[in-house]
């Protein structure tokens, strides 16, 4: 199964944090599974990084190599086709996160489920896993 990866899980995953849930931790483990990452979702990372909001415990740099190298994730690149999805795409009321956005409309052309602790996601017609 294909598996795009919100921020969160990305984090909580690469960091050992116990906030991730067993599922979630054994979906991204499952060596059968492609485990994606979104451009947007370092995007967010970065950010957050250099505001001060996150902290990780190794360089940025270092973190993107981790998740790439060491763990295996792949990039979902940012298509023309996910943008197009954007300008036709609802917004739910209360929920207009440009990050998650993008993330949704990824995983709706790409036929394939976000994993995601964020309950706001339910609102797309996607499916979310946790």
């Amino acid at each position: 199964m294909r598996i795009l990866l919100d921020s969160h899980a990305l984090l909580w995953y690469v960091l050992g944090d116990p906030k991730l849930s067993d599922t979630a931790q054994n979906l991204i483990a499952d060596t059968d599974n492609e485990v994606l990452i979104s451009p947007a979702t370092f995007w967010e990372i970065a950010i957050k990084v250099s505001i001060g909001k996150l902290t990780l415990n190794v360089q940025y740099k270092e973190f993107i190599a981790v998740c790439l190298n060491s763990y295996g994730f792949r990039i979902l690149p940012i298509e023309p086709s996910h943008t197009a999805r954007l300008v036709v795409m609802p917004f739910p009321p209360n929920h207009k996160d440009p990050f998650d956005r993008l993330l949704v409309a990824q995983a709706d052309v790409e036929g394939m489920p976000i994993l995601s602790n964020d309950v706001s996601l339910d609102a797309y017609p996607i499916r979310r896993l946790w």
